[in-house]
């Protein structure tokens, strides 16, 4: 298994960088948002839907909000702190769920409800905070900047938690994760972002707003990361798919993601840099 996650892993971050660096920015906002439609037909399993006719509903749903906002991509990103704050105040409430989760309770009408509307706000925002960072100046270097804060927050949680274990973060939702690992992902994430950030062409900021920008987006995707599990744990999933071998499905690797980077983009407007 491990030698499948890591084969697996070795093919998706250089698919990563090419989309990234490769693709103009129209054709990056494009390819994502035909992507994440596979991470939105994977959650009406999150949300105990039945494929038909609900799992329908949610894809032609998702699909036509994508395409209006790229349709009006010049109206809603003329003034970009209004949606992103919408966007991160959104996620906010949603990670209310994880304070009220009861394990072994199963999903009745409610639970659908809000995981249909979860599922388009996780998916909605977190495409347009990707694609809104890769429409900026040096976009594709803010782009990967993002994913590097994610993947040092999450190498950093996974090996300081290993190293200190500790009291759990989050017991009833992931019985792995600890606070000592908590801590040594925002660290190593702050870190990374700052060490990144300063030789990047084209990123002009401080060094302790960028350790800023880090610490917050790590936060958020470890909120991002419970609350996907939270759903898992649900419905009973060990994966939201098998579109990865090792990994799992397309939610499984950009649950931390979906929420930081919308978080990403508010504090980057926000601090203006």
């Amino acid at each position: 298994m491990l030698r499948t996650r890591v084969l697996t892993a070795l093919l998706l971050i250089p698919l990563a960088l090419a989309a990234i660096f490769l693709l103009e920015p129209r054709a990056f906002a494009l390819g994502g948002a035909l992507l994440l439609l596979v991470g939105s037909w994977e959650f009406h399993r999150l949300a105990a839907l039945k494929p038909l006719p609900w799992g329908g509903v949610l894809e032609t749903l998702q699909g036509a909000i994508l395409v209006v906002l790229l349709v009006h991509w010049d109206d809603w990103t003329a003034s970009p702190v209004t949606p992103f704050a919408l966007a991160c105040l959104a996620w906010g409430l949603m990670f209310l769920q994880l304070a009220r989760f009861s394990p072994g309770v199963p999903p009745g009408r409610a639970y659908q409800a809000a995981g249909f509307l979860n599922a388009l706000v996780v998916i909605t925002t977190g495409w347009a905070a990707l694609a809104w960072l890769r429409m900026e100046p040096s976009g594709q270097w803010w782009l990967f900047l993002v994913l590097l804060t994610i993947w040092a927050a999450d190498v950093g949680a996974y090996f300081t938690g290993r190293a200190f274990g500790g009291a759990r973060l989050a017991p009833r939702i992931s019985p792995g994760k600890t606070w000592a690992g908590f801590w040594g992902g925002l660290a190593s994430a702050a870190v990374i972002t700052v060490a990144a950030g300063v030789f990047m062409p084209g990123i002009e900021a401080a060094p302790w707003q960028l350790a800023l920008l880090g610490a917050v987006t790590a936060v958020a995707s470890v909120g991002g990361d419970l609350f996907i599990s939270m759903h898992k744990r649900t419905v009973g999933l060990k994966d939201t798919g098998r579109i990865f071998p090792g990994h799992g499905g397309l939610l499984d690797r950009v649950d931390s993601l979906m929420a930081g980077a919308p978080f990403f983009a508010l504090v980057k407007l926000l601090m203006g840099i």
